[in-house]
């Protein structure tokens, strides 16, 4: 088994970067969902609630982020200073107090979205724990809905879109990583997995939701709701349907395209 693809959300619920190379710290892949959308109230903004959020596009530029859309002038905005107001944020039933970015961002997502919505970022000094059922004590998380880094198995998409109509491509699930070489849903047996150098604990299945029904080319949702369907014809748990695994890193490195997978319990 090796890494298949390597990928980046600088934003959450951005459109997705291709990675040759995965700086991975603690709370995940360095630039990593380290920025959200947040409405007036502070609470997050995601494609689920806004479609639009996928047709953004938001690179690393310097240290700085820069944000592009259909028909919308592109907006560099520059990592808040150490002494930016910061603002309580609500993303599930976590309050992370992070930087403002300024209204200039804060008008561009607003135009883009029909919305208010002010963008903030995760600095060292914002903190967000990982669910302690499933982590030990000091994981934090960025961003990300609730864990470090998800990996999908190469097999286990091909195997769904066996069943599917029209095939949906994996960006419709948004891992950092895919593995090519194993059998599908492989992933679903690791407790321990080193890939490259560096060692991962896997804690809990993906739960999947109606995000999967949108399709990042278009901006819009399947009307007969797949994947998400046929995903529950056959991966139907008591938790709900998973696609995926969720990983803590138990070290720090990089990680490349081509590194080895191999389970270790």
């Amino acid at each position: 088994m090796h890494v298949a693809s390597l990928h980046l959300y600088p934003l959450k619920s951005c459109a997705p970067l291709d990675a040759d190379t995965l700086d991975i710290t603690p709370r995940g892949p360095a630039g990593d969902r380290r920025w959200l959308v947040v409405d007036d109230t502070g609470r997050f903004i995601t494609a689920r609630q806004r479609n639009e959020m996928v047709g953004i596009r938001a690179l690393p530029d310097g240290d700085g982020l820069r944000l592009d859309a259909p028909g919308r002038p592109t907006l560099r905005v520059p990592v808040p200073l150490p002494d930016a107001p910061r603002r309580p944020v609500v993303i599930w039933n976590d309050t992370v107090h992070a930087q403002d970015a300024g209204d200039a961002a804060a008008d561009w997502l607003s135009a883009w979205l029909g919305t208010p919505a002010r963008l903030v970022h995760m600095d060292a000094g914002a903190r967000r724990a990982v669910d302690p059922d499933y982590a030990a004590p000091g994981d934090e998380v960025s961003f990300a809905d609730a864990y470090p880094l998800l990996v999908i198995s190469q097999a286990a998409l091909d195997g769904l879109n066996a069943r599917l109509a029209s095939p949906v491509p994996m960006a419709r699930f948004r891992p950092n990583l895919v593995v090519a070489g194993s059998a599908a849903h492989a992933e679903d047996g690791w407790r321990r997995v080193r890939i490259g150098g560096i060692e991962f604990d896997a804690v809990k299945a993906c739960t999947r939701c109606v995000f999967t029904t949108l399709d990042p080319a278009t901006m819009t949702r399947d009307a007969d709701g797949e994947p998400l369907r046929t995903l529950m014809e056959y991966r139907r748990t008591p938790k709900g349907v998973t696609f995926g695994m969720n990983l803590i890193p138990r070290g720090t490195g990089v990680l490349r395209v081509g590194d080895a997978v191999v389970p270790l319990a």
